[in-house]
């Protein structure tokens, strides 16, 4: 393992003049490179740009003291240094840039130097996990220019409770609604691609399609936040899910009521129609709309009016409107359950958004932005170690993985292991408690061979998935016979029963061996 030193350049302790004198004198940054028992393999000088002469001086000193180690600058240009926002966002930014991998290096945070509001800065990085390091904290000895040093090994899990910090973060999960998530999947990206121009240049209304979990909402309210943006609304984001609404709830719900329409109707209600008035209503499953709400609906939509609900009058709303369903609605027109009409009318702009199973290039920056979230919402940094890593991709991608529910199974996997996750890393064994509850959550819908064929007992969870369905119904019938026969050369004569006849030399045991062999199996392991 490797011993790589984060550390700020010292104004004062670290310049102790610029003669030669400077060499006998204690400067932290130097004094660190000097100790027999700490080998430093690189040490990263984070530094203002109005220190470049004290910086440059300071690192040919460390190469001097130190030629094996790997002297790498890192310029901040923090208006303020006292300013204690400005500070932390540019060392937040540098932990962005860096690339750590704590698999194969120890790293180290020298909190010695620099301003306290830097120092400070740096230890909330390091306590968060966004630097996965340990503290150290160096101070003069009379006995030379050495120095001593202290490493502080801060235990994450006590500081849960210190007050949220990441303003920046919040502001990367609105940009995220923007298309911030780095998706690679080349049918999404072109949706979104057009999807984001329609937005822009478009009032008329859009129909989202696509699986429960796919991602309908949050695009609803991309769509929202970038015409908001652009000022092409001013009005508010108004969501409903069209399946809790039900009979008069359904009618006043949208659009409104007057007093004494019903019994219970004790004063007015504007409804949501006007409620997105100069802004975005989106109504999630509109497919669970009754026809009489549909039919106010379309004439909404289309003149901007309606009659609310024990109304004599009609009022008005001038709303963008964007629909979202999974269902197949021109079933439901057949059906005689969604209206023609206005199935035509927000038809107009389509976009089916995909499962996530059509999107497992996408996996690993969605677990990303799922692990951003919690970050935000717990106050400190969780990420998985390489192994364990790897051990969820594989399972995720594999066939045994179904996605039920899309993006909301992989935000309640990542939640769970988060949460349980000591010191901010998840672990081999994180994982794979992880993927026992999603099997049990999803072995409902998995087909009945696939629930108990017995093979879970016979092949490892990584032959398993690289199993196709056909040839797991094909095992599973040969491990049949197999159990069924006394020996090896009567399963082979049951299940090559027609080509051996064709055969003037056969030799069954060793087709059903080979067989075998190809899944690491034999006729024994079966009896």
């Amino acid at each position: 393992m490797k011993n790589i030193i984060i550390g700020i350049l010292g104004a004062r302790l670290d310049h102790a003049g610029l003669g030669k004198r400077r060499l006998e004198r204690w400067r932290p940054s130097i004094s660190l490179l000097m100790h027999a028992n700490l080998a430093v393999d690189e040490f990263v000088l984070i530094h203002h740009q109005e220190e470049k002469e004290l910086a440059g001086l300071t690192l040919r000193d460390m190469a001097a003291v130190s030629p094996q180690t790997r002297l790498t600058a890192y310029q901040v240009d923090y208006a303020n240094p006292w300013d204690f926002e400005q500070v932390y966002s540019q060392l937040h930014e540098f932990t962005r840039s860096y690339r750590f991998d704590p698999e194969q290096n120890n790293y180290y945070v020298h909190i010695t130097t620099g301003t306290h509001v830097a120092q400070i800065c740096l230890y909330l990085l390091t306590e968060a996990n966004y630097i996965p390091a340990k503290l150290l904290q160096t101070s003069p000895s009379k006995d030379g220019v050495q120095g001593t040093y202290q490493v502080i090994d801060l235990d994450l899990s006590r500081y849960d409770q210190i007050a949220s910090r990441f303003a920046k973060e919040a502001q990367d999960g609105i940009a995220y609604l923007k298309g911030g998530i780095e998706t690679h999947n080349l049918a999404f990206n072109q949706l979104i691609s057009q999807l984001e121009q329609v937005s822009i240049k478009s009032t008329a209304p859009m129909l989202l399609t696509g699986p429960t979990g796919a991602g309908k909402s949050r695009l609803a309210k991309r769509i929202y936040e970038l015409k908001k943006q652009r000022g092409q609304v001013t009005g508010k984001l108004v969501e409903v899910n069209c399946a809790t609404l039900r009979g008069d709830n359904a009618m006043s719900a949208l659009f409104g009521h007057v007093k004494g329409a019903f019994t219970g109707a004790m004063s007015q209600r504007l409804g949501l129609l006007r409620e997105a008035n100069k802004g975005l209503l989106f109504l999630d499953e509109i497919g669970e709309l009754g026809l009489d709400e549909q039919a106010m609906l379309l004439r909404a939509i289309e003149d901007k009016v309606f009659m609310p609900l024990g109304g004599d009058s009609e009022v008005s709303s001038d709303f963008q409107l964007i629909a979202g369903t999974n269902r197949d609605l021109f079933e439901q027109v057949r059906c005689g359950a969604f209206r023609e009409d206005l199935l035509a009318r927000i038809n107009l702009w389509t976009y089916f958004v995909p499962p996530l199973t059509q999107r497992m290039e996408d996996l690993e920056p969605n677990i990303e932005h799922e692990l951003q979230q919690f970050t935000v919402k717990a106050g400190h940094k969780v990420s998985f170690n390489k192994a364990a890593r790897e051990q969820y991709l594989q399972f995720a991608r594999s066939p045994q993985a179904l996605w039920r529910a899309n993006f909301r199974d992989l935000n309640a996997s990542m939640t769970r292991m988060a949460t349980l996750a000591v010191g901010g890393r998840i672990t081999e064994e994180l994982v794979t408690e992880e993927i026992g509850r999603l099997q049990c959550a999803w072995s409902g819908f998995l087909p009945s061979v696939a629930v108990d064929d017995g093979l879970n007992s016979l092949l490892s969870i990584d032959a398993l998935a690289e199993l196709d369905l056909f040839d797991r119904l094909q095992l599973v019938e040969v491990l049949r016979v197999c159990r069924a026969s006394r020996s090896l050369a009567e399963a082979g004569r049951v299940l090559f029963d027609k080509s051996r006849q064709q055969k003037t030399s056969v030799n069954d045991s060793h087709r059903l061996k080979q067989y075998l062999q190809k899944f690491g199996l034999t006729f024994q392991m079966l009896a």
